[in-house]
């Protein structure tokens, strides 16, 4: 059924705040456009009324750190067969955009600027053309779901098609107005399920991909000796870890290098500020600890700072041991649900090697 929500103003009595509407539409779409972290802090926008080969016009286009497309469909006044139509139809031809097409959107989009430097600029990362839009999600924009949109967006989600819904709801406090955000599917299962291709994907098989960034910002020595693994520098690279639930058993990779690690996850995710080591024989908060990295601050409090998930390693190698093949399963998100049929095949090798059951 729709989703409602309520806002009070806190006291003595909680004061209700009044449901209000904007202007038009028009605002929303502007407002996004002014400041994209209303939608996804983590997302470029890189085009507006984007006309495709068919000439229509996608709302909204952005690209997110691993180089996937974003089509942001504002749900206006279309029935729920249309905007969902009308989604899928554009994510079809976005589908076979080349990196040229999409460096021309861009351009198009910011008057000459050049979209490898914009990325660079976000992400703080090089745009590597190979990467470039091999996956992209659908979202729709809207104040509310009927119930028809609802259940077509639930049966797409479930059968591992990357789309989602966000809701914004405009309430009142005298003159004031206030936009609230909710996301009708978890947007760390959205990213996750991008990592296989439509084409090629098949029942996911239990296990967990992790990819553990070995460099300054967080060490695969200190993960081994303390039992973890983390993430941070933005609510993408970290919200994935929100998948892992206790028991749940992950395979490690570090990017370029290969698998490094098997262990089960033994708590959910925890922030920097508040995960602790064992060290000396005492509890010690990892931002104390003896590390070979450093995880940020105690009085950091943002999406932006590191996070982690205990776990108690099966077996673990070093990085110079790590082991790889032609063919593995590789992914730039922190965590995923893999449903790529060589995911299957890869997890059989890694038991064999790691000599797991």
């Amino acid at each position: 059924m729709p989703i409602k929500q309520s806002i009070w103003r806190i006291g003595q009595t909680p004061t209700p705040l009044m449901p209000s509407k904007l202007k038009n539409e028009k605002l929303l779409e502007e407002m996004i456009e002014n400041n994209a972290s209303i939608l996804d802090n983590e997302w470029l926008l890189i085009g507006r009324q984007v006309i495709t080969k068919y000439k229509k016009e996608i709302d909204l286009l952005a690209i997110a750190p691993d180089s996937s497309l974003v089509i942001i469909e504002l749900k206006k006044s279309k029935t729920p067969r249309d905007v969902i139509a009308q989604a899928i139809d554009y994510a079809s031809w976005v589908e076979h955009l080349k990196a040229d097409e999409i460096s021309s959107i861009y351009e198009n989009y910011s008057k000459g600027k050049n979209l490898k430097e914009a990325f660079q600029d976000k992400f703080h990362v090089e745009l590597e053309e190979e990467n470039l839009n091999q996956s992209h999600q659908m979202v729709i924009v809207a104040s509310e779901l009927d119930d028809a949109t609802e259940r077509i967006i639930n049966y797409l989600s479930e059968r591992g098609i990357a789309i989602n819904a966000v809701f914004f709801e405009v309430f009142s406090d005298g003159k004031e107005q206030f936009l609230s955000r909710r996301w009708f599917v978890d947007p760390a299962e959205v990213q996750s399920s991008q990592s296989s291709p439509a084409s090629n994907k098949e029942p996911w098989n239990g296990e967990f991909f992790v990819s553990f960034g070995d460099d300054e910002q967080r060490s695969w020595e200190d993960a081994q000796k303390y039992g973890f693994i983390s993430a941070g520098g933005g609510i993408w690279y970290s919200r994935t870890l929100n998948l892992l639930k206790p028991k749940d058993r992950i395979w490690v990779r570090i990017p370029k290098d290969g698998y490094v690690g098997v262990g089960l996850v033994e708590s959910e995710v925890i922030p920097a500020s508040e995960f602790e080591v064992e060290e000396g024989g005492k509890r010690v908060s990892i931002l104390d600890a003896t590390t070979s990295a450093h995880y940020g601050s105690s009085k950091v409090n943002t999406e932006d700072q590191e996070y982690f998930v205990k776990v108690k390693w099966i077996n673990t190698y070093s990085r110079e041991q790590a082991y790889n093949e032609l063919g593995f399963f590789g992914n730039q998100n922190s965590v995923c649900k893999p449903t790529a049929a060589r995911w299957r095949s890869t997890v059989e090798h890694l038991k064999e090697k790691f000599g797991v059951n």
